[in-house]
């Protein structure tokens, strides 16, 4: 990148692009490295790039920032890739053809034919009307 630069805290906050405080808070996390001089005063390492401005380097020096950032534009990305996909979706529905008719109600018929061991006529009429019955009337 460039050059690491020691600077005051309210200098590091210019070169930042922010508050003091918020240079101090940075230095708590550790996400600025710092030291106190002989003097007493902290101080504050600083990158020096050859192009930097305000706005850079207060994105690029927190990395959770740099997070922030990426995740944005993920989710931007996915943004994207759904709104593509709900136009291939509604392009696609709009070319089939119109709904057939809906299938009739009625019950099919078993493909296989009744054998000689079936239950008698009678027997079968009851099982159907108690398969026609609701759940609760069989309690």
């Amino acid at each position: 990148m460039g050059r690491t630069r020691r600077v005051t805290l309210r200098e590091a906050a210019d070169i930042l692009g922010v508050s003091k405080e918020a240079v101090r808070k940075r230095v708590l996390r550790g996400t600025l490295p710092s030291d106190t001089g002989e003097d007493g005063r902290r101080y504050v390492y600083v990158d020096e790039g050859p192009t930097t401005s305000s706005s850079e380097a207060g994105l690029g020096s927190d990395p959770r920032d740099q997070l922030i950032a990426q995740l944005r534009d993920e989710v931007e990305a996915w943004r994207e890739e759904s709104r593509r996909k709900d136009h291939i979706i509604a392009g696609l529905v709009e070319r089939l053809p119109p709904a057939l008719e809906a299938p009739s109600q009625e019950p099919r018929e078993s493909p296989v034919s009744p054998g000689p061991m079936e239950t008698p006529t009678e027997e079968r009429e009851g099982q159907e009307a108690a398969s026609e019955r609701p759940w609760w009337r069989f309690w």
